[in-house]
């Protein structure tokens, strides 16, 4: 589904990411895990072209989007979805008005038609009663569902996540991963979540891909993620503190 061929982003002569090769398989879940500045951001932004690589390649699909116009790269981004990490929702739109947003702006679905699918993503999200409401009037938890029912609106092959459990407790942060891998499953979509927590990458990824100094270190499975030596990696898993963090990749281990 994704692929990238040397890629490499410089930002005023410094480098952001170094030579980066990956593939992010069709229907699966890849976790990009890394420490603040580590380059997880910028490689999110070039994925969905608000930036374009210095060198290399990036292809999705059968397209190569390094060269693309911006009415060609607006016209790929409709086969995507993006759960933004402060959900971005626009304020003076209900939450109903917010989910139908991307259908109304480029579908030329009737309003009965686009009503029908915002309750269904609603439903989804589990929020199938809040579309009256504004987004001042929901929790943090419940931005990031509607964020996510918006992102599926336009039945996307690909759903980008920017820090799903940024600012979220515990038992929300649970509840956002049960219901990524939920999505994941429903919709058999590819699904990217860029993440600095590794209990929440444990819980949902297929794979997990770990940025460091702008260099793409290591990717595999979360069973052999876990078991890896190199302590740039470990040193993430000594942030899982409690038994109950550690679990889900013991589970996946086994």
């Amino acid at each position: 589904m994704i692929k990238l061929i040397d890629v490499c982003k410089d930002f005023r002569g410094k480098a952001a990411l170094q030579h980066v090769n990956l593939e992010i398989l069709d229907g699966e879940t890849l976790a990009i895990i890394g420490g603040s500045g580590s380059g997880k951001s910028t490689l999110l932004r070039l994925l969905i072209g608000l930036i374009r690589p210095s060198s290399g390649e990036i292809w999705i699909g059968q397209d190569e989007i390094s060269h693309m116009t911006d009415a060609e790269m607006d016209r790929l981004r409709l086969r995507m979805g993006m759960v933004f990490q402060y959900s971005a929702l626009f304020d003076s739109m209900t939450v109903g008005d917010n989910v139908a947003f991307g259908l109304r702006e480029h579908t030329d679905y009737d309003e009965a038609r686009i009503r029908s699918i915002v309750e269904e993503k609603l439903h989804q999200v589990g929020l199938e009663h809040v579309a009256h409401l504004m987004p001042n009037e929901l929790s943090g938890g419940m931005k990031k569902r509607v964020s996510l029912a918006r992102a599926i609106a336009i039945e996307p092959e690909i759903i980008f996540y920017d820090e799903p459990s940024s600012g979220l407790d515990p038992i929300m942060t649970s509840k956002i991963d049960e219901l990524i891998v939920s999505t994941q499953r429903a919709l058999h979509v590819t699904s990217v979540v860029v993440t600095h927590d590794m209990a929440s990458a444990c819980r949902i990824a297929d794979r997990i891909a770990m940025v460091y100094e702008g260099e793409l270190i290591a990717v595999d499975t979360v069973e052999r993620f876990c078991q890896m030596k190199d302590e740039r990696i470990q040193a993430f898993f000594h942030t899982l503190r409690t038994e109950k963090e550690v679990e889900p990749c013991l589970q996946k281990q086994r």
